[in-house]
């Protein structure tokens, strides 16, 4: 399935490459250098399915004329999947609002041109043309993560799969599911993995969400098995939702060659698409509230007021109850487990409002910021009667349990509560 894109009236025929895929189903991926087609977010009204059979003088005015009936035919198509009665527009009308021609199958002849078309039309002028509204009701953005399993190998973003290629290929413009597509460069390699999907801790989960701006995760999932090289292929298809890796629905597809995989893989992001979205009007696709985490918030206490105080009482008077202070906390964590533990650790200290990890860093040194009632020397002497060393700087608190290596190597020196 090649996309062909064009911002000018129909003025792209000299600049396409004539393309006969046979039924398999490519991506054509708009900058080479990249090697991978980025995730289609554009949100335009996709018809797909048209059939057209134009003859020409030439094989490129009878494809001119097959994409010029296509248009036509797929804003009649759209006009009445959206139940209005579709406008008779002008040729030049439809230029303006297609925004691509996708060809799904085509055949071309010296003057015949018989293809498969599906057209993309922008969201924006078709809907103001219909009189719909450009934006419609959505899920909250949901974490995509592809998982793939293939020879026994379990892959999410580690590296480059099949998997991830279909999911970026797809287009949402006409889903209700707000997917949010990693691009697989940076740290997702080291996140988004077999390992977190299967991790149900809410703490974790609402630190991996926070960084891609998502409510909540979605987990396709597909197990391909290949009954002998270059031959049939059976992907067996699993929609997973949620924290808890919640399995929605599954089932399977096959091919009959191995070199139509984008074809199998196609299918199935289109199946698992729909279930999410039947998922989502039926309620199941629900955020959980443990994704949604709020410090509590701590009243402050009223202080009485005597009804005659003089002005030099005033001046020498206490002031009302403090609101506390937010402390930054430096702590290694040479493993995930050692990010929960040491949030847990700190929660329990009384006057602790709230301890949220703001800066990750495995087998490094994590910051933690600390909403806390009182100053911070106060969570120091209380970190120091649990057995941590604690090093001040002002807001500031560099803490390790008391015998762990530092990170020069040498034990840190005993806890000291003598000292401020």
């Amino acid at each position: 399935m090649s996309i062909r894109r064009f911002s000018r009236p129909l003025q792209f025929a000299a600049a396409l490459a004539l393309a006969a895929t046979g039924g398999l189903v490519l991506a054509q991926v708009d900058d080479p250098d990249q090697g991978l087609a980025a995730a289609d977010s554009s949100g335009s009204y996709e018809v797909s399915g048209i059939a057209v059979d134009v003859v020409g003088k030439t094989a490129d005015a009878a494809r001119y004329a097959g994409w010029r009936i296509a248009q036509r035919k797929g804003w009649a198509m759209l006009a009445q999947r959206m139940g209005q009665s579709a406008t008779a527009l002008s040729d030049g009308a439809l230029d303006g609002m297609v925004s691509g021609i996708v060809v799904e199958d085509e055949q071309i002849g010296p003057n015949r041109y018989v293809a498969r078309l599906g057209v993309l039309f922008s969201r924006a002028k078709a809907g103001a043309i219909l009189g719909i509204a450009p934006e419609a009701a959505r899920s909250a953005p949901m974490l995509t993560i592809p998982i793939e399993i293939s020879g026994g190998v379990a892959t999410g973003f580690e590296q480059k799969t099949a998997w991830q290629d279909a999911w970026r290929r797809y287009r949402t413009g006409n889903s209700t599911v707000d997917y949010v597509r990693p691009s697989g460069t940076g740290g997702d390699a080291l996140l988004l993995t077999l390992g977190q999907v299967e991790r149900p801790g809410r703490g974790w989960w609402r630190v991996v969400l926070d960084q891609y701006g998502a409510n909540d995760v979605l987990i396709p999932k597909v197990t391909l098995r290949r009954e002998w090289p270059g031959g049939p292929i059976i992907g067996m298809f699993e929609a997973r939702h949620g924290p808890d890796n919640r399995l929605l629905t599954q089932f399977s597809l096959r091919v009959d060659r191995a070199d139509a995989l984008p074809v199998l893989l196609d299918a199935g992001v289109k199946r698992i698409d729909d279930t999410y979205q039947a998922a989502l009007h039926a309620g199941l696709l629900g955020t959980d509230p443990g994704l949604a985490f709020v410090a509590p918030v701590v009243a402050a206490t009223p202080t009485d007021t005597p009804s005659d105080v003089g002005t030099g009482d005033v001046a020498a008077g206490t002031q009302p109850g403090a609101s506390g202070s937010v402390i930054t906390i430096q702590v290694d964590t040479p493993s995930a487990g050692s990010v929960t533990a040491t949030e847990s650790a700190l929660q329990v200290v009384p006057g602790v409002r709230s301890a949220v990890t703001t800066s990750l860093a495995i087998g490094g040194v994590s910051v933690m910021r600390v909403g806390f009632d009182a100053d911070p020397a106060v969570l120091r002497a209380a970190l120091e009667a649990r057995g941590w060393t604690v090093v001040a700087s002002g807001s500031t608190l560099r803490i390790r349990r008391s015998g762990q290596p530092s990170a020069g190597g040498q034990a840190a020196p005993p806890a000291d509560n003598t000292t401020g």
